[in-house]
């Protein structure tokens, strides 16, 4: 368990996930939004929120890929090797996403964002939840993204039904999000 959210804190966080709340944590460089990206309430709570439009598409955190697996497109051998090189890491990677993957996580794209983080609280967070969750920066779009549990209420008050307490990690800057099938980066 961390040493930064106890495992009542833990526990609360993803009762809330289940409950089709919104939830604040701390990722690898700033604090997220997070919701069960399975209800289409909870996640246009969310959008609203972030005053983000649903196009745009959300990222979703894993464990493990099987997680996500009914959402994607069969990977090859060499695809999934890439991911296993990177993961856990910084790297968010665009799959190919099935057709029956929901517009509300994918947006407007034919591919579904995934990553496995190192941070060792969304790690133990993801371990605990039987589905992905959604994960975006804690910001109104085109605002400065919320570094501390402060950061999250002075953007939102309460809004956001939970926050867990932690520390974000050591990066300055956003993941980096690369395209599976072209390996190229899409934002560095």
């Amino acid at each position: 368990m961390s040493a930064a959210a106890s495992h009542w804190q833990l526990h609360s966080a993803v009762r809330r996930v289940k409950n089709e709340w919104v939830i604040a944590y701390p990722t690898e460089a700033v604090f997220g939004l997070g919701c069960d990206p399975g209800s289409p309430r909870a996640v246009a709570r969310l959008l609203e929120l972030k005053n983000r439009p649903w196009q745009k598409g959300l990222i979703l955190l894993v464990d493990d890929l099987e997680k996500v697996r009914h959402w994607l497109q069969p990977l090859s051998a060499a695809q999934r090797q890439r991911l296993d090189c990177s993961w856990p890491g910084p790297i968010t990677w665009l799959l190919p996403a099935a057709d029956h993957c929901p517009d509300w996580i994918r947006g407007r794209h034919d591919t579904l964002a995934v990553r496995i983080s190192a941070h060792p609280l969304v790690r133990e967070l993801c371990g605990r939840l039987d589905t992905p969750l959604v994960s975006t920066s804690a910001n109104r779009s085109g605002q400065q993204p919320a570094r501390s549990v402060l950061g999250v209420r002075i953007r939102f008050g309460t809004r956001v039904d939970y926050v867990l307490p932690g520390t974000t990690g050591n990066r300055h800057r956003p993941t980096s999000i690369r395209d599976l099938v072209s390996g190229k980066p899409v934002r560095k």
